[in-house]
């Protein structure tokens, strides 16, 4: 199958789950992530508001919060084409619409983390396959954001498990994950051996 067959084949899934199966996603994929070194022992954590049927960090992102970590959210950059900022975020700040009608922090007055201050980013997919490659929403934002990111920063895709498929083409511009989480288990990714 092709990647944009694919990618409408597993956004449909995602969509058609309930209100219901959403939140005991979002609570299993926090018991998930709680289990994790890269989530218990780093600090400045960025995470995403879930949009057209994600799974949603959120209960994740109250646990980091209440532990005292910085949690950020991705804000588009007003000017670099398909390029993120990463904002520092707290529960009850103000949120805003981008131009694709999904929330984020306003950019103006709010701190901007620099790529190397992030100690892990949790990046959302629409498809995944037990080896780790992914596909995303077909638009790079994440591919070209984070190719400057920090040699410390780990990245994870969170996912549901109903968003696996058999097989993805890696693609060059691919960024690699270092492992992938749904409200199910852990895929840890080992890095391929040239």
């Amino acid at each position: 199958m092709d990647s944009k067959n694919l990618r409408s084949l597993m956004r449909q899934r995602r969509q058609s789950l309930t209100r219901r199966q959403q939140q005991t996603a979002s609570a299993g994929l926090a018991v998930q992530l709680c289990r994790l070194p890269e989530f218990r022992y780093r600090k400045n954590i960025a995470f995403y508001l879930a949009n057209d049927g994600e799974i949603d960090p959120q209960f994740a992102m109250g646990i980091a919060d209440r532990a005292g970590k910085h949690c950020y959210l991705p804000v588009l950059h007003p000017l670099k084409q398909n390029r993120l900022h990463f904002v520092r975020h707290t529960s009850g700040d103000c949120l805003e619409a981008n131009r694709y009608g999904i929330l984020q922090p306003p950019l103006r007055g709010n701190r901007i983390a620099s790529m190397h201050r992030l100690d892990l980013i949790l990046l959302p997919l629409v498809a995944f396959d037990a080896r780790g490659n992914r596909l995303g929403m077909g638009k790079g934002f994440y591919d070209r954001t984070l190719s400057n990111r920090a040699a410390h920063t780990r990245l994870i895709g969170l996912a549901h498990s109903c968003q696996e498929t058999d097989n993805i083409a890696r693609q060059s511009w691919d960024i690699p994950l270092d492992a992938i989480v749904t409200e199910c288990n852990t895929i840890h990714i080992r890095p391929e051996k040239g």
